[in-house]
């Protein structure tokens, strides 16, 4: 129904910080990695939303909003598929931002090595 919005608000969070922090700091934390992944995977979401008919071009623009009953299933789907979709991306990315400083370290330590 509308379990991209967490991610979606994630994503416009982590790019303002991204243009607040600086560019050097930024490529630094890889925020650019995290914000192409959040807002990749929130385009593909809302176009599977689009292609089910759960999100329209006209108000109330969700369809779950539209029928009372719809909107408290609605937001559990949020607070839990979107809320996971949003923490597994971040973990994903912290991983990877991780083994990306192990590994570059390595290379970094046996290139002095062989010199």
């Amino acid at each position: 129904m509308a379990c991209f919005l967490i991610p979606a608000v994630e994503a416009v969070a982590t790019t303002i910080v991204q243009k607040k922090v600086g560019k050097e700091k930024a490529e630094k934390m890889k925020l650019s990695w995290l914000n192409t992944m959040l807002w990749g995977g929130v385009a593909l979401l809302a176009i599977e939303h689009i292609w089910h008919g759960e999100v329209v071009p006209w108000p109330p623009f969700l369809t779950a909003m539209a029928n009372p009953a719809e909107i408290a299933p609605m937001l559990k789907e949020m607070a839990t598929v979107g809320s996971a979709m949003a923490i597994v991306v971040t973990l994903t990315w912290i991983v990877l931002v991780f083994l990306t400083n192990i590994l570059s370290k390595r290379f970094v330590i046996r290139k002095s090595a062989e010199a």
